[in-house]
Parts: C-alpha cells; structure tokens; sequence
C-alpha cells in the first residue's frame, strides 16, 4: 500500500497487476506441454501419432526412445523439455544397456 500511494495508484492496483501476470505464467507453462515437435526427428514416433502422446505421464517411455534411436538435437530437446534430472533418472530405471554392456556381459558368459 505504501507504493501504492506514492506512486499515487488506486489501491489494490499492484494486486491485480500481480494476478495478471501470475495468470501469463501459467498459460506459458500450459502452452508448453509439449517438446517443439519441429526439432524432433519425425522418425522417432513413426509407429504412434505424436499429436496423442501425454508427454507427462509417458515420460520413461518418450526419453527411452529417443535416447536408443534420437540424435543430438532430439536429445537436447527432450532434456530441455523434461529437464536433465529427470531424464538421467528415467534412463536409469530403464533396462536399456549400451552396446559395450551387452557385448562385455556376453564375453563373460562364454
């Protein structure tokens, strides 16, 4: 309030200028509800129409394929979409082995 009046504007002003902009916010965060589909690879998603992926709930899955089949820029948009640590934490609980792991754990086997 006392800004408010120094400024010499009605009370309450600053309050809705504050509700204005936390609503912008928020509709930012829902128009990004998607990685921009202009970077990834078209190939990535052939089998499914990548309009109908949730991005939030098939998250594991989403990172795991691009990680196997994406390139660099498809990585990056994907780590920037969900950011890094949740990335590294869904490549971590996923059952993908490099191929040296695969070729290593067959050498040992044998």
């Amino acid at each position: 309030m006392k800004i408010e009046r120094e400024l010499e504007l009605e009370e309450g002003s600053l309050v809705i200028l504050q509700a204005y902009y936390d609503i912008q916010k928020i509709k930012e965060k829902e128009i990004q509800k998607t990685p921009d589909l202009n970077i990834l690879s078209k190939a990535l998603f052939w089998d499914t129409d990548i309009q109908h992926i949730n991005w939030k709930r098939q998250y594991r899955a989403v990172i795991q394929r691009v990680f196997e089949r994406g390139n660099t820029n498809d990585k990056d948009e994907i780590s920037r979409f969900y950011g890094s640590e949740k990335v590294k934490q869904a490549l971590k609980e996923s059952n993908i082995r490099s191929p040296y792991t695969l070729y290593r754990s067959h050498k040992t086997t044998d």
